[in-house]
């Protein structure tokens, strides 16, 4: 097909909207930036967040980590309750006061304040420029550290294969699965692994796998079970939601693969020797 549905209603065919200009990136690296941890990283992956932090702070810059913040609103936005994602996004907007870039530990999450603030905030003419500015300077963290301070990473690791999930809203949104497969691409000693069912959801959806827990474990067992025929001794994804269900379901399977944040996985493989010796 050369065109997808979009929102379509009964009787009316809708297609796609129309893609973006690609992206214009800066010319130079920030001094400063905020980190936008997420509300799944903060209670589940913290480890994440701080190797966020360090793989930043190696690049020269200062990161800023508002302590308000919790959730994007995207859990209530998609489920339907839009005044109550109102009112946590403007709990949000309210702490990048700094005309610095946020940087986003999920492309989900990232894509909620470029994507989706924005129709949120369509009617109020005020808030909306507020959410533009934001979404103007607003990167997924591999997107940031790939395109804004273009990394070049020195593997430290020994030889290894691994299994890339990208999230499905992240790979719409952000294009999280070209910038996380280009920096794995960086490590030398690292064998990225095409796998069946890359490119599926894995059944997390925020509230869908609560709501929906029989089509969400089919799902995440489908993606699983493809991660496990792919042979890799890894599983990477830059999403931690996706890894918390996808951990789940290997640790309810007995599958003896875990899934890790690309943070932890590339400050790992790329810390020299006298730093880990630290």
């Amino acid at each position: 097909m050369s065109h997808l549905f979009y929102n379509a209603a009964p009787q009316e065919t809708r297609v796609t909207k129309p893609r973006k200009a690609p992206r214009s990136y800066p010319t130079h690296k920030p001094t400063h930036i905020y980190l936008y941890g997420t509300c799944v990283v903060d209670l589940f992956f913290p480890e994440a967040g701080m190797d966020a932090i360090h793989l930043l702070e190696r690049e020269g810059i200062q990161v800023n980590f508002p302590q308000a913040q919790s959730c994007c609103g995207q859990p209530a936005y998609t489920s339907g309750y839009t005044q109550q994602a109102k009112d946590v996004a403007r709990s949000q907007l309210a702490l990048f006061t700094e005309n610095w870039p946020v940087v986003v530990c999920s492309g989900s999450c990232a894509g909620m304040f470029r994507e989706h603030y924005p129709d949120l905030f369509k009617d109020e003419p005020e808030t909306l420029a507020q959410v533009n500015a934001l979404a103007e300077r607003t990167y997924e963290l591999s997107e940031f550290l790939l395109k804004v301070c273009q990394v070049e990473l020195t593997d430290q690791g020994e030889a290894t294969q691994v299994a890339l999930h990208t999230s499905c809203s992240a790979r719409r949104e952000m294009n999280t699965h070209l910038h996380t497969r280009e920096l794995l691409n960086q490590l030398a000693q690292v064998e990225r692994l095409d796998h069946d069912h890359e490119s599926e959801c894995c059944g997390f959806g925020g509230t869908f796998s609560v709501r929906m827990p029989d089509i969400s474990g089919a799902m995440v067992a489908d993606k699983t079970q493809a991660l496990q025929a792919s042979g890799v001794q890894q599983v990477v994804s830059a999403d931690c939601g996706c890894l918390l269900n996808i951990n789940g379901a290997f640790e309810k399977q007995n599958i003896p693969l875990l899934g890790q944040h690309l943070a932890s996985f590339l400050w790992q493989r790329t810390q020299a020797k006298q730093e880990s010796n630290t």
